[in-house]
This record gives structure tokens, sequence and C-alpha cells, in this order.
């Protein structure tokens, strides 16, 4: 693993960026063995990292027989070819890696289009890499000699899949369109946050459905939708996909329809991982990626979940005062979270509530806080409605 932060980056900060991504090439399939960082004002525009530390990462690459070098930021195309010829391995930038995995999750045809769609955009403009071996057979002058014509010839076959991907998300798109019509009379309430802040989880808790939950990062790329009752009153619940620090553009712009489930939402409940050292971070990240997408302006309900696995910060004088407040820490019970509560809901001037999705702690505090929202979402948009005047979704 590869990294250059800014000078004025913290060590912490350093070593959580480089720990999620060590999570990210777990969860695409790969062991991260090595860190290399280098603090620069800004990545070389060669090599990405400067002569010194590509010699260093080529020594440890040759001895190590390492078969992979991912790099925590997008590289250009130059970067790409540059470091491949010195490296001679695979080389991997963050928006690939991330673009792997949502390949190994997706799972509905919308989803599959979804990734093909992002991973040819990012193809086309790293397509000359492909043919360096034909570089010595060009033409002269006004000629284009084999390699050339090897990649106008590859470049039109990417650009033509990406029009056929198009159009056929295009129709995805009507017909996931005429889903969310036919829904219409319903609430609609999305679970938004970071990845692996246990949505999924959640998901499952609150409506009684069966959506893969796993300790890994984009463990759910499709949405998905289950109604639920609460107070008597319906609503539809959906489970979209996590947001992350860098999620690539091309990304966002290919899941289009999987995010319109967001921006067409009533009600945001916006999950956050209270254990996480630098939740407040992720939580901007978050605001920062509705803001992009357009669904900023929502109403939002903070749900603080993984309570059982919350521990607060502690300042250890020596090993032996470690090990005694490790050993304290297996017996302790967890300390309260009022003052936390209470912080948030001064600096947002709306109840927040903190929960366990695994352990199903306060669960009912947050149904009952999430059923009062929804009702008066319901009572303000359908006041024609009565309580309790819902049918089959009441029986349901």
């Amino acid at each position: 693993m590869v990294s250059v932060p800014p000078r004025r980056q913290t060590e912490a900060q350093t070593t959580e960026y480089m720990d999620e991504l060590a999570f990210l090439i777990e969860t695409a399939g790969a062991t991260a063995t090595q860190r290399f960082v280098q603090r620069l004002e800004k990545p070389d525009i060669r090599s990405y990292v400067g002569e010194g530390k590509l010699a260093e990462i080529k020594a440890y690459v040759k001895h190590n027989s390492t078969s992979m070098v991912v790099f925590d930021d997008d590289l250009s195309p130059s970067q790409l070819r540059n470091l491949e010829a010195e490296l001679k391995v695979k080389i991997v930038d963050r928006s690939l890696l991330i673009l792997d995995i949502f390949a190994l999750r997706a799972k509905s045809a919308t989803a599959r289009t979804q990734v093909e769609l992002a991973q040819y955009q990012y193809l086309l403009p790293r397509l000359t890499g492909l043919w360096t071996h034909l570089d010595k057979q060009r033409g002269g002058v006004g000629m284009k000699g084999p390699g050339e014509t090897e990649i106008e010839t590859d470049r039109r076959i990417v650009r033509d899949r990406i029009a056929f991907l198009k159009e056929k998300l295009e129709t995805l798109d009507k017909q996931a369109t005429t889903r969310r019509k036919d829904r219409q009379g319903l609430i609609r309430v999305s679970l938004v946050g970071y990845t692996n802040v246990g949505k999924s989880t959640l998901m499952n808790a609150l409506g009684k459905a069966e959506v893969f939950a796993e300790n890994k990062l984009f463990a759910t790329v499709d949405a998905t939708t289950r109604k639920v009752v609460l107070n008597q009153t319906p609503f539809l619940l959906s489970d979209t996909v996590g947001f992350i620090r860098k999620l690539p553009t091309k990304l966002i712009e290919s899941f289009k329809s999987t995010l319109d489930e967001i921006r067409e939402a009533d009600l945001l409940l916006h999950v956050v991982d209270i254990s996480h050292p630098n939740f407040e971070e992720q939580i901007q990240v978050v605001n920062d990626t509705l803001l992009e997408i357009g669904a900023a302006d929502k109403p939002i309900l903070l749900v603080f979940n993984k309570i059982d696995q919350y521990r607060p910060d502690e300042i250890l004088a020596d090993d032996f005062a470690a090990e005694a407040a490790e050993a304290e820490r297996e017996t302790a019970a967890r300390p309260p979270l009022a003052q936390l509560q209470a912080t948030y809901m001064a600096k947002l001037h709306d109840p927040v509530v903190f929960v366990s999705a695994q352990t199903k702690e306060n669960l009912d505090e947050l149904r009952q806080l999430l059923g009062q929202r929804v009702a008066a979402l319901h009572q303000q948009r359908y006041p024609h409605l009565a309580a309790g005047e819902y049918g089959e979704y009441e029986a349901e």
C-alpha cells in the first residue's frame, strides 16, 4: 500500500486512512503486507511518489514477490504507465479497487450494469497502456502505425460498450421509476451512512428483512426496499450503498438509479458507527456526498449504531497501566452516552438515537421516534387519510 498524504495531515489520520485501505484490500480478497507513506505537498506528477521512495518500493516488491501495489489515490494514465514500467507488477489505484469490490458485490441486473459502466469509463482514458509493446512500430509523419490502430479499435469498442450500457441503464431506470411511482401513497425512508456502519443489520432489525450483512466494506451494493409498519403507519424502508472517503465520481454517476432512492426519500436515517474513533469525519463525508448527489436538504434522523462496541478514548501512562486498563475494560460496563447524546441534540436541535442493531439495544426507542416522524410526514402529505385507514398495509 502506498500513500502520499499532505504534510498537514496528522499521523493518526494517516494511520486510519491506511487501515481503511487495508480493509478495502481485504474485502477485495487480497492481503496487505507493507505500507509506504511519503509526505509531500502534492503527489509527483510522473510517478506519484518521489524517486527515492519509488526505489524503496521497487526493492520491496522484488525481494518479497509482491503481486500488486495499491495506491490510496487515483492515478493518472501516465502515472499508471510509468509505475507499471518501473515496478513490473499490477498497479491498482483507489478507484479501481473500489470498482473491483462493487463488481464482486453486485447481484441485480441494475447493479451489475452500473458497475460495468463505471469500469469501462475508468478504462477508456487508460487504454494506451495496453498497447505499449507496439510503440516502436508506428509509422512516420502523417502515417498511423499498428499501435495506434489497435488503440483506436479498442477505444471504439469501449465507447460502443459504454453507449450500450447507458441505453440499458436508461431502460432499467424507467422500470425503477415506474416501481417507485407504484409506491405513491407511502412515506419513503432511506438508510444512508458510511460503509460498514451497520445499515443492513439495522434494516434487518427494523424491517424483519433478510438483507445480506457482513463485516466487510460495501457488503450492500443493490438497493433493497421493504414495507414496515410502525404505530399503524406503513412506510417503505430502503437500504442503499454505503459512502466512503474519495468515492469514485464515475461510480456516483453510474449509480444514479440506486441513489434516486435517496434523492426521492421523504426521510433519511443517517446511521453512524459510534465505536469508530473518527466517526465525526465519517459524518462529514456522508453529508458531503449527500450534497453532491442533491439530497442534502432532506429531513435527517441521526442514528448512532454499535453502542455495544463503544469505548471512550483513554490515555495510558505506561505498559503496566495499559495492561491493567485492558483487563478492567474487559470486565467493566460500557460507559453512559448521555453526554454525547446531549451534545448532538444541542448541536442539531433534534433528537438523536443511540442503538445497537446487533444486540437490539434501544431499538424500541428508535422505532418510537421513527414512527412519530413517519406519522407526522404522512399526516402532512396525506391529511385526508385518518390514522388507521390503511387497509391492506395495516394487515401486512
